[in-house]
């Protein structure tokens, strides 16, 4: 039986109401929606630019094995897999577009200076991860070619006017930096498995579970009562000034990383002073993924970040040209969906049916200034309030004029 025959035989035998159900954790926008999303598109991606980042479309599907280079194994479960009919070879849709942004730097510009890029576009998630949307509109920026703290200053600050050009307040951003664990894992002589056991154990803050692993390991009293210690280091700025004493007998690599931290974290506070920083040094987002600090932004009481970034400066080796590399990225929709639900109508004049060359010069005209017009069809009953427009364009003594709408 032809594929076209069984599909129409699935939707014979499938009840109306289940036709036009969507997949769960996707999800489409009504008008009000849709026009406010746009409407923040257009000004991020204003704000990107403002400060010198240029945007770049990367392709929805590629072939899988460019996909996923460097990317681990987290991102390969996440993505949606199909063959390509022309050649066969199997093809993926992005699941994050940070690691196409990467390979556009290293592989295609291939600039000596520091590059700064910006995207937006949809990713597709097969699972959707702690109920949000399989369906996000990403949006990030990334910066290229710089290792000091001062780009990751610059991108974590961005990701801050974001969130506040979305109008969300009261924003917190936890901060802590891999260098730190993996500093301590190559000083213990860790393998890769005994790495992520104890990886896994401090994501979860289990200290019971990281003491069981410390007693059956064969790691020296001071290497045990860091990695120990390490899963206690976090609250307010104070948190570095303690890591150093905590961590005194550590090797140069996590204290470079304790410094680093201290930087970013000041240089932050002195371009927004009202920020509000919390530091896990045991927080190890993206471990696999990232080199140095990393960072995320929360809004009060909820758990899910708004924003998340850092320094991942490896993989540009997966293109043939390593380079430093930090950024961050957000869904867009996420951040909507945090806002107001009575989101404000837009702004709207109604105008009268009618080709009267004075008529369709003011229509032309206001729409010119930016102004939206709707134009009355012959016949239709609703009038402004009805087409959510709380202005109307009548004419008075000879010329158009636009006046307040009539509440009904």
């Amino acid at each position: 039986m032809c594929a076209s025959r069984n599909f129409r035989l699935i939707m014979t035998q499938q009840p109306m109401t289940d036709r036009w159900l969507l997949p769960e954790g996707v999800e489409g926008l009504l008008p009000k929606q849709a026009e406010y999303l746009e409407q923040l598109r257009r000004q991020l991606l204003d704000l990107f630019h403002s400060c010198g980042y240029e945007l770049v479309m990367p392709p929805l599907i590629e072939y899988l094995d460019s996909l996923l280079v460097g990317t681990g194994h987290d991102l390969d479960l996440q993505t949606f897999k199909l063959i390509d009919q022309h050649t066969g070879r199997l093809m993926g849709l992005r699941a994050d577009m940070t690691p196409q942004v990467a390979r556009i730097d290293a592989h295609q510009l291939r600039r000596e200076t520091p590059t700064r890029l910006c995207y937006m576009g949809s990713v597709l998630h097969t699972r959707a991860e702690q109920g949000n949307s399989r369906s996000p509109l990403q949006i990030g920026a990334e910066l290229y070619g710089h290792a000091g703290a001062q780009s990751d200053v610059e991108v974590l600050c961005l990701m801050l006017d974001m969130i506040s050009e979305v109008g969300l307040e009261g924003v917190s951003v936890d901060i802590g930096h891999v260098g730190i664990f993996r500093g301590l894992s190559q000083q213990a002589g860790l393998t890769d498995d005994q790495e992520q056991l104890l990886f896994d154990a401090l994501q979860r803050k289990s200290k019971p579970e990281i003491g069981e692993y410390i007693a059956s390991s064969s790691l020296d009293d001071d290497l045990s009562e860091m990695i120990l210690a390490l899963a206690d280091l976090n609250g307010s700025v104070e948190v570095i000034e303690r890591a150093r004493v905590v961590l005194a007998k550590a090797s140069d690599v996590v204290h470079r990383a304790i410094d680093n931290v201290a930087t970013i974290a000041e240089q932050v506070m002195q371009r927004n002073p009202g920020s509000l920083l919390h530091f896990d040094l045991a927080e190890l987002r993206g471990f696999n993924y990232h080199t140095g600090v990393v960072f995320a932004a929360y809004l009060p009481g909820c758990s899910q970040a708004l924003a998340q970034g850092g320094r991942y400066d490896d993989i540009g080796k997966a293109f043939g040209r390593a380079r430093p590399a930090t950024g961050f990225s957000a869904d867009l929709k996420q951040m909507v969906a945090q806002l107001d639900s009575n989101l404000h109508n837009v702004s709207a004049i109604f105008a009268p049916y009618g080709n009267d060359p004075a008529l369709r010069e003011a229509i032309n005209d206001l729409r010119v200034q930016g102004e939206r017009v709707i134009e009355a069809l012959p016949g239709q009953q609703a009038g402004a309030n009805e087409m959510a427009c709380d202005r109307v364009l009548v004419k008075q003594k000879e010329s158009w004029t636009v006046i307040e709408a009539e509440n009904s």
